[in-house]
């Protein structure tokens, strides 16, 4: 059956990444006379003298310099820059300018209500009784043990609101940072979001403080880092992205939340010379982030696809750059970050630890599952029930104001492995990135697949259909649903 990538209804979240790169033979040049573009320039190693040699004899300007993996932001007028850029010290050269794909935010499927916020709850937090993703992954027991002291998880995304009453005592100010347009700009306006509250969202499910406001966290203990990787138009590009990972590795985070892909193409294909150079700058960022103790986690996506069977892609790119073509998605193709080497990937369930309508799978890429809301699965797909998302911290853009919301997606399920992780690594502090994961994917509570085809909205027809493959180990939950409480044991 052939799938669309486009998220046909709005209520699944996710970040999309996108900026398609082009090698540096046999492709034409972004920019056009007086009209700077941006490019990233890779060098062969990690020395990038040379490149930035080439990069000013053609024309350019270095706007930042990622020496530690051999890779250079560069911007030029000169409509010839990817062609004259080329030679020694130049692995490969490519313009990410006008390729970025729309942040697919994905609305607040409902806000709550001043009286609810001001309700007591035993907890002691007066929303958490309509946080039922909480209990499902055991958070209450688990802060017996450990709350994620010590710990910073940086989130990658559009931002985190440093007024919110959930948040303000959360973030660690210090290590955050706006990355727009690769260029590092620690002002704590910058970082704060402007049209998207993404990451605000993001942000109260994995740290959220115990403080008698709204809700709680998964590792409340912890300190978030704000990562601003979107503009305010709601792009997102390469630059940033690698500028991101650069910065957590720098600043001595321990784990990283990614609700995104890279690319106007969901899935880049390394054997595509327009996508190579997208594989290879961000494999050496992650590496590198590896390197220097940071684990990252990303989101499996909302397309409701296999990962790991052939099928068409008839809606890429979707970024307006170029027409949409329909390729055969094979095994040289993956989704960036998340199919990535050494990167935790999670899908998602909901509040019957059922993999979630719109959630993505795939045998032996799905690494674990958590709970990112299925707001349908009460109906069968003919109606959305808000309280069967994720209810956490928004941020309206427009009256600038904070609050508590309902969102639902991959997006919402990953901070909650990353919160997790947080708990797991307070717990113990001698982890590895990867033995991190490693307790994450061991201390799961494995997830059944169902039998014969999933079908959770039949009212929607076979839009959702998908078939899960595996045993205790398979392509709807990896290892299972993230359990905090076995995680800090």
């Amino acid at each position: 059956m052939k799938r669309s990538l486009f998220r046909p209804l709005a209520a699944a979240s996710a970040v999309v990444l996108g900026a398609s790169v082009v090698g540096a033979a046999g492709f034409a040049a972004a920019a056009t006379d007086g009209v700077e573009a941006t490019y990233l320039v890779l060098a062969p190693g990690t020395a990038t003298s040379q490149a930035k040699a080439r990069v000013a004899a053609a024309g350019g300007t270095v706007a930042a310099d990622y020496h530690q993996i051999g890779v250079v932001v560069a911007r030029s007028t000169n409509p010839d820059f990817v062609s004259d850029v080329a030679g020694r010290g130049v692995e490969a050269a490519a313009s990410t300018d006008g390729l970025g794909t729309l942040l697919d935010e994905g609305e607040t499927l409902e806000t709550v209500g001043s009286a609810e916020v001001a309700a007591s709850h035993a907890a002691g937090e007066p929303l958490y009784g309509l946080q039922w993703d909480m209990p499902q992954i055991n958070v209450a027991e688990a802060h017996e043990v450990a709350t994620g002291e010590g710990v910073v998880v940086g989130v990658l995304d559009s931002g985190i609101s440093s007024s919110h009453p959930d948040l303000a005592s959360q973030i660690a100010k210090d290590k955050s940072v706006s990355c727009l347009e690769g260029v590092q700009d620690t002002s704590e306006a910058a970082w704060n979001p402007t049209t998207s509250d993404h990451g605000t969202h993001v942000a109260g499910t994995i740290a959220a403080a115990i403080n008698g406001v709204g809700v709680t966290g998964v590792a409340p203990g912890a300190k978030v880092a704000a990562v601003k990787v979107v503009n305010d138009d709601g792009y997102i590009y390469p630059e940033a992205a690698l500028c991101g990972f650069m910065w957590a590795a720098e600043q001595g985070m321990d784990v990283t939340n990614n609700s995104y892909y890279i690319d106007p193409w969901q899935w880049n294909c390394r054997n595509d010379a327009r996508q190579q150079p997208v594989w290879q700058a961000v494999q050496r960022a992650i590496r590198y982030s590896q390197s220097k103790g940071v684990l990252n986690i990303a989101s499996a996506g909302n397309s409701n696809v296999d990962l790991q069977h052939k099928f068409i892609d008839d809606g890429s790119p979707n970024d307006g750059s170029y027409p949409v073509e329909e390729r055969t998605i094979n095994g040289a193709c993956v989704v960036l970050p998340g199919q990535a080497p050494g990167v935790v990937t999670v899908s998602a369930t909901g509040p019957t630890e059922e993999k979630s309508y719109y959630s993505s799978y795939g045998l032996g890429d799905v690494d674990v599952a958590a709970p990112g809301g299925d707001a349908r699965f009460r109906s069968g797909g003919s109606a959305s029930n808000a309280a069967d998302a994720i209810l956490s911290t928004t941020f309206n853009t427009v009256t600038r104001t904070n609050g508590w919301g309902y969102k639902q997606g991959t997006s919402m399920a990953s901070p909650h492995a990353a919160g997790v992780a947080a708990l797991a690594l307070s717990a113990n502090p001698r982890l590895s990135p990867g033995a991190l994961a490693a307790v994450l994917e061991r201390t799961a509570q494995p997830l059944a697949c169902p039998d014969g085809v999933y079908n959770p909205t039949p009212a929607l027809g076979d839009r959702y259909e998908a078939t899960c493959y595996g045993g205790q180990r398979n392509g709807f939950y990896g290892a299972g649903e993230v359990d905090a409480l076995a995680a800090v044991q």
